[in-house]
Parts: structure tokens; C-alpha cells; sequence
């Protein structure tokens, strides 16, 4: 399955090739390079990065609300993000909006209209797409805005944030979040997924960022139940993930559990830490907007690829090791994983599309592997250290065996496909006007 993801890797760089990805071709990795992320401090960027995710991950409900309210998705933060991306650029001109062209670009450098313009556009996309959640933005508006001097410089960046909001609104109107759905018919044959209800299936329908189509990136089909990849990658989750397992270490857990926190919370705090990363608000506002956009593309494209395919879960498989004709497997029917599986098919793994996808926008924006940072889980309050973006992908890779949700290759393709996304971006998203 290595091989699966250098074959995805060489057909994505010619596909960027022929898209004339000037900008992309510039920043290929040097390997002499090293950035070291260390948070500057909060600003416009990540104050409003973080009320955005606080106001997605407030529960669904059921009536009487906008489709945001009753069916939040990672796409809300990512329209905010692009909110405040084009925003920015309203101001500094520096590079391509990506889809309103609000402003001049006439007054690069203006700290009160570049914070004017980002506060606007988040409040009133916020506003926007979650009416009723007022109490998660309308104080920290009031003082933000109350905070900037008046005069010219901030009327212009209100003007500028308000207009991007509106034609981001508008862009994003009827995503197909709420595309009505056949009830879901689990699977019986032996390699189809066994639950009952599963979750996220509206996904795959949600209208995509930048991709052409969720399937533009869809990974080969999981390998055969009969052969002896299937057969490897069963026997070491069988081995090292089970509850009773003697083989999986005490730091081996802590990773495993490390990266079960909910995916909201857990990317949208550590993710946090690239908006901060430098004094330069209109970079701060590029990162995180290509960061939150890649993310929300490769998670659809990533549930588009497990209904399609439709993947059992180890649980499954390995209980039901009788039933896969091939003899190179044995049957535990008492079996448990370490972790508890998530309700959705396995292939790929959706936390390798999403660090796949996040570790290729950060080494693709920096233009190097060598970019080290620190990330932390609430769930075992502990802090990893990464010395270059390949180690994350390594760890999370573990970490999905480790705690028995995933076999190997799922998590290799899922890295796979969240790479492939991120690098079609870079081509045609977010380059230099």
C-alpha cells in the first residue's frame, strides 16, 4: 500500500502540471529549510477562527433554523475562513481571492481596516449561517469593532468585510447538506459494513471547495479478503489492538487515545496554533483558510470513497474471520477493540484524509517537510512534539491501528487521498495575483 500512495502522488503532480500550478511548483520541498511554529499570540485571525468552531459545534436542532443549525459541518468554518481570507486580501491585494473581490488592495499595510474587514466578514458570515447562536459572537463583535478607531481606514475594511460576506454567503447557499437520503441497508456479505445508522452520510453530498467532485480523488478499491496484504494487516490489529492485548505498549496507548478526542475540537484548537504563527494577519488569514478549506474537501471526498466502497471495520472482520474465505486469518468471536470504532465504513480512514490533507497544505505552504510544532489531546491532557509533518502522518497512522479502528492500509490511503486534494488546491486556489 506504499506504493499506492507514491502512484496517487506521481498522477497528482502531472495533473498540477497540466493545470499550469506556477505557485505550487515553486514551493517543492527544501530539505536545507526549517520552521519551527511558535505562537505569537492571539489575533483577528484565531480569535474568530476559534468563535467560528465554538458556534459549529453547538448541537444540531431540528426546526425552525438555517441548514448550519441543523446540520453543522466542518464546510461552516471553512466558509468563515474564506470569509476572512478574502477579507484580507480586499486589503492587501497580495494574492487571488477566492471568490469575492471586495476592496482595492489600496491601503496594504492598514492594521485598523485589515481588522475592521476580518471582524466583519466572520460576524457576518456567522450571522449568516447561524442566526440563532448569537451568543456565541455578538459580544466579542461589539467589543472588537468598538476597539478600532473610526475614521477612514475603518469604514473601508467594514465595507470590504461586510461584501465578502455577503457574496460568501450566497456562493455557499443550498450546499446539499440537506439532500434526502434513502434509509441506510447495512451489509451482510462478508467485507461490507455491519452497522446500523451510521453517521456523516450526507457528506459525500455537500457541494465541494475546490475539488471538481468528491470522487475526483477516490482511492483504488480496499484489497481482496483473500489475499495476503488483507491477511497481514488483520492479524496486527488483531494482535496489538484487542482489550486484552499484551503486545501493545503503555506509550502505544497513550497514542492510541491521544487522537480520539472529537475531531471538532481537536483539530479546530490545534490547528489554531498556524493562525498564530506570524505577525503577518493577511498569512495568518491565507494558512488557516487553506487549512480549514482542504480539511472540509477531503472530509467529503473521504465519506464520498467509504459509502462507495463500504468497508467492514476489524470488529467485524475479525469476529467474522470464519466467513472471508481466506485461510490465512483466524476467528475471534469474542474480540474488542482498544478504542471504539466509529459508526461509519472503514476504507479509507477519515483521520488519514484529514491529517493527510492538513500535513500537505502545511509542508506545501511552507515549502518544506521540516516544520515542527507541538499539538495536544484533551483526552490524555498530554502534548506530542512533531519534528516534521511525515511524523504526525506516521503517528496517526499508529494510532488508528493501535486503538483498532483501522487496518493499515486505510490509513494510508486515506493520508493519500488528503494529500491529493491538498496539492489540487495549491494548483488552483490561493496563488499570487
Amino acid at each position: 500500500m506504499r506504493q499506492l500512495t507514491n502512484i496517487s502522488l506521481a498522477a497528482v503532480i502531472a495533473v498540477l502540471a497540466a493545470c499550469g500550478g506556477q505557485e505550487a511548483e515553486q514551493r517543492q520541498d527544501d530539505p536545507t529549510k526549517r520552521v519551527i511554529i511558535v505562537s505569537q499570540g492571539p489575533n483577528a485571525v484565531s480569535t474568530w477562527n476559534e468563535i467560528a468552531v465554538n458556534t459549529m459545534s453547538v448541537p444540531a436542532v431540528a426546526t425552525g433554523a438555517t441548514p448550519s443549525e441543523r446540520s453543522p459541518q466542518t464546510a461552516d468554518v471553512a466558509t468563515v475562513q474564506l470569509a476572512i481570507y478574502d477579507a484580507a486580501m480586499g486589503v492587501v491585494g497580495t494574492h487571488k481571492p477566492y471568490a469575492v473581490t471586495a476592496g482595492t488592495g489600496a491601503i496594504p499595510g492598514d492594521p485598523v481596516a485589515m481588522r475592521a474587514a476580518i471582524v466583519e466578514a466572520a460576524y457576518w458570515t456567522l450571522k449568516g449561517l447561524f442566526p440563532s447562536r448569537g451568543d456565541k459572537y455578538e459580544a466579542e463583535y461589539a467589543s472588537a469593532i468598538a476597539a478600532l478607531p473610526e475614521g477612514g481606514s475603518k469604514s473601508a475594511g467594514v465595507a470590504i468585510g461586510r461584501e465578502v460576506a455577503g457574496g460568501m454567503l450566497a456562493r455557499r447557499a443550498n450546499d446539499g447538506r440537506e439532500t434526502a437520503l434513502p434509509a441506510y441497508v447495512p451489509g451482510t456479505a462478508p467485507g461490507q459494513f455491519r452497522g446500523t445508522n451510521p453517521v456523516n452520510r450526507v457528506g459525500p453530498y455537500i457541494r465541494p471547495f475546490v475539488t471538481l467532485d468528491h470522487a475526483q480523488f477516490r482511492p483504488p478499491a480496499p484489497y481482496a479478503l483473500d489475499s495476503a496484504a488483507y491477511a497481514a494487516d488483520l492479524a496486527e490489529v488483531k494482535a496489538a489492538a484487542g482489550t486484552g492485548s499484551t503486545q501493545r505498549t503503555d506509550a502505544q496507548s497513550e497514542v492510541a487515545r491521544f487522537h480520539t478526542e472529537p475531531p471538532g475540537a481537536f483539530w479546530g484548537r490545534n490547528l489554531r496554533l498556524f493562525g498564530m504563527a506570524s505577525a503577518d494577519l493577511a498569512e495568518n488569514a491565507r494558512l488557516l483558510a487553506m487549512l480549514w478549506t482542504a480539511f472540509a474537501d477531503a472530509g467529503s471526498a473521504c465519506f464520498e470513497a467509504k459509502y462507495h466502497y463500504n468497508f467492514w471495520r476489524p470488529t467485524s472482520a475479525i469476529r467474522l474471520a470464519d466467513t472471508d474465505g481466506n485461510p490465512a486469518t483466524d476467528v475471534d468471536a469474542q474480540w474488542t477493540p482498544f478504542v471504539a470504532t466509529p459508526n461509519h465504513p472503514e476504507y479509507p480512514a477519515a483521520h488519514g484524509c484529514a491529517t493527510g490533507t492538513i500535513m500537505r497544505v502545511v509542508r506545501r505552504f511552507y515549502g518544506t517537510d521540516n516544520v515542527a510544532f507541538d499539538f495536544t489531546s484533551t483526552v490524555t491532557a498530554t502534548t506530542h512534539h512533531f519534528e516534521r509533518t511525515t511524523d504526525l502522518l506516521a503517528e496517526m497512522q499508529n494510532a488508528r491501528v493501535w486503538g483498532g479502528m483501522h487496518f493499515r492500509a486505510s490509513t494510508l490511503a486515506g493520508d493519500a487521498l488528503g494529500a491529493s486534494v491538498a496539492d489540487w488546491m495549491v494548483a488552483n486556489q490561493f496563488g499570487l495575483r
